[in-house]
């Protein structure tokens, strides 16, 4: 579903001159001034800022949650503006792995069924579903606690069952919003490693925003916000 650009492409993500303003006149909110950067296929890229530097505006947008004022997002070859809602669901289920900072599970299911919903709504069968969170589950470390519910797992476990969900459909992207900030420095440096490794194992790209300085030393490449633009682009 995706078209590649001549198939040779080294970005998996695209943002050219990207705007995002919220309201209009002279109370307007400009949330992104004109940012532009590319991410290459494979890598792990930090987004950097203090809060209201337009991070998550800018996850939202490269992830299809929201529409640019101006500028462009093209994800794996595919420009998302030519997208209709259809298509843009399609993408972010079968694409685009979402993990939040509030990890974002289901509290009454268990760990292995919270990995398969991604599965369940691409409709795959239960044998598959369940041998691809069994294997997502042991990859990041959670072998032992496929059965528990989220209120039975600490939050780096919670993280961890994040992450595994995230990978459930083989997306092209990982999208982590300050996925370590409701954990311990400790739990979320481990956290960054695990995002890292699966990067690698996994053949994934992954696009991070954090202000922790711990993390952002574990990522391939560092994009800094402030004030709705890039102010650094290190290691491009």
């Amino acid at each position: 579903m995706t078209q590649h650009q001549n198939g040779t492409s080294a970005a998996m993500v695209t943002v050219r001159d990207l705007h995002r303003s919220f309201g209009s006149g002279p109370r307007a909110v400009h949330a992104l001034r004109g940012v532009s950067f590319e991410i290459r296929r494979g890598e792990l890229t930090a987004l950097k800022g203090r809060s209201g530097s337009g991070k998550t505006t800018v996850l939202n947008l490269v992830g299809g949650l929201d529409t640019p004022t101006g500028g462009t997002v093209t994800l794996d070859g595919t420009d998302l503006a030519g997208l209709d809602e259809a298509a843009l669901l399609a993408l972010r289920r079968d694409r685009i792995g979402f993990v939040f900072q509030s990890f974002g599970l289901i509290p009454v299911l268990t760990a292995l069924e919270n990995v398969g919903i991604p599965m369940r709504m691409r409709k795959l069968p239960a044998q598959q579903r369940e041998e691809r969170a069994r294997t997502l589950l042991a990859l990041v470390g959670l072998a032992d606690h496929m059965d528990q519910r989220p209120g039975e797992l600490s939050g780096g476990q919670q993280q961890r069952v994040a992450v595994a969900r995230a990978l459930a459909n083989e997306p092209a992207l990982i999208i982590a919003d300050e996925p370590t900030g409701q954990l311990d420095s400790e739990t979320g440096r481990s956290i960054m490693q695990l995002l890292r490794a699966v990067v690698r194992s996994e053949g994934v790209t992954a696009l991070v925003a954090t202000h922790d300085q711990n993390l952002i030393e574990l990522a391939d490449r560092v994009v800094e916000l402030r004030d709705g633009r890039i102010v650094d682009d290190a290691g491009a």
